[in-house]
């Protein structure tokens, strides 16, 4: 080897070492990044026994990649569910509150076997209307909770589109340097490690899956298989509903005019936050506000009044609990949307609406006299009181749509309603547990295979460190023996 090759061998050594030392920089700078993953440069040998830096790639692992962007989705779908259903679990509250739907109804049932015990006591008639009167409101204030955790969702959803959008955008810019990159034979494995943040971010939002083709460009598809991205970002819209009633049906997200967060949709997406977001707002808490609707139905049929002429021609109408479809009463054993939210108690029997608590006990609350049980007005009439407690505590048929018994008594129905709510929950939180561990199994896995590795790292600069100090002393020792020659030739 002559001196001016082995001198050319020399600083080709310390280029590459250079070269090297900044891209081990560039993992250490980035060592505590959980979406950055490792750079290695690769280096070839040159003819004369020099190298050179040929390319940087970067640790990846398609197959785990793909499965933590599962994860993500599917960990994304429980979290709003089990926050939803706990914003919920506010109907309910604390046991010993007594303040949840099924709690108010015994309470109203104790109050009404008092005043049975004592037809003539004013006080036990306004106690068992005030009882009523809780009820009623404590149905008013599950109602609105209900309607809040939907349209909090449907606010959710908007934001969520926001982002999705954002994020495909975002996608197209750096897919396309990618693209262009790769066909230069430019470094773009940093916008490698960018793009894959973009798509777990996108994951979280909805369930994806993606296709690489040449030059490491990429399509994604939805996981019910439409198109997000191919080339450039898809149109993901939505319009939000602004005001929620139990009646109200929120819209929903369209991509390129195709909905994916309607259940009956053959394309609905079926992972991620935005599924989830939609099934809070368009099954879950529209489930538990029908059975609010049947508690408030049972009640309205057991206190029903009925003609109690010798020869009955009358319908029955509603008594203590009314609302503003009477005087026809609700039809048995079929939800009536919205009713938790609008009944009342009946002024005719409400103190505090300039009524008449003892028509609790006599009858009469419509205004009719044909519905009196107590004609006589006589103080220890206690019959319309035991039929009413009677009433309270008989069976009754619920609509099987509400997911709850359908068959028990109103205390029973409110009672499984607030069982299936804590059911839910309880799922929910053992789901989102179980995908938030197999999220976080799937990250380390990830990151064992294609993170850094700061130990490494370090090791490998002593390496480079020992690579320079040797490239120098070559060099020095041509620079002595070119000296020497120099001598000799002088």
């Amino acid at each position: 080897m002559s001196l001016s090759v082995g001198l050319d061998v020399a600083l080709s050594g310390l280029s590459t070492t250079a070269e090297q030392t900044a891209v081990v920089s560039r993992n250490v700078a980035r060592a505590g990044d959980p979406h950055a993953s490792r750079k290695t440069a690769n280096l070839v040998t040159l003819p004369g026994g020099g190298v050179k830096l040929a390319s940087i790639t970067r640790a990846s692992n398609a197959a785990l990649f793909d499965k933590m962007l599962g994860a993500t989705s599917d960990a994304g779908t429980q979290r709003v569910l089990l926050e939803a259903l706990n914003r919920l679990d506010e109907t309910i509250n604390d046991p010993e509150l007594d303040a949840s739907p099924a709690a108010l109804v015994s309470k109203l049932g104790e109050a009404l076997q008092r005043y049975g015990a004592a037809p003539q006591d004013a006080v036990a008639a306004r106690t068992a209307v005030a009882a009523a009167g809780d009820l009623v409101q404590g149905l008013h204030d599950a109602t609105q909770v209900v309607q809040q955790v939907r349209a909090a969702a449907d606010a959710e959803i908007a934001s969520s589109v926001d982002r999705v959008n954002t994020l495909l955008v975002q996608f197209e810019t750096v897919n396309r340097e990618i693209v262009g990159g790769t066909q230069r034979g430019d470094d773009v494995t940093d916008q490698l490690d960018q793009r894959d943040q973009i798509l777990a971010s996108l994951a979280n939002e909805i369930g994806i899956r993606t296709v690489r083709r040449a030059n490491d460009d990429m399509a994604i598809y939805t996981d019910s298989g439409l198109t997000l991205f191919d080339v450039g970002p898809r149109s993901v819209t939505f319009d939000r509903t602004l005001i929620f009633a139990p009646a109200t049906a929120g819209s929903a997200v369209y991509v390129d005019g195709v909905p994916i967060t309607s259940p009956q949709g053959p394309m609905a997406a079926k992972t991620g936050r935005l599924p989830g977001l939609a099934a809070v707002r368009d099954t879950v808490a529209v489930t538990y506000q029908s059975q609010l609707d049947e508690i408030a139905r049972g009640l309205i049929g057991a206190f029903a009044e009925s003609d109690q002429s010798a020869t009955p021609t009358l319908p029955d109408v509603p008594g203590l609990f009314t609302y503003p479809g009477g005087p026809a009463m609700p039809a048995a054993g079929t939800i009536l949307t919205g009713l938790a939210g609008s009944i009342v108690l009946n002024p005719s029997v409400d103190p505090t609406q300039g009524g008449d608590a003892s028509l609790l006990r006599d009858g009469g609350i419509s205004g009719n006299p044909a519905y009196l049980y107590n004609p006589t007005g006589a103080s220890a009439f206690s019959d319309r009181l035991q039929q009413l407690t009677d009433r309270l505590n008989a069976q009754q048929a619920f609509d099987p749509a509400a997911q709850a018994a359908p068959s028990d008594t109103v205390a029973g129905f409110a009672s499984s309603s607030a069982a299936w709510l804590q059911e839910m929950r309880k799922n929910a939180s053992d789901d989102a547990d179980y995908k938030n561990a197999l999220l976080q199994r799937g990250s380390e896995a990830l990151s064992n295979a294609t993170g850094i590795n700061l130990d490494e790292e370090m090791t490998l600069l002593l390496e480079l460190e020992r690579s320079y100090q040797a490239s120098t002393r070559l060099i020095a020792t041509i620079d002595n023996m070119l000296g020497a020659v120099l001598q000799m030739v002088g």
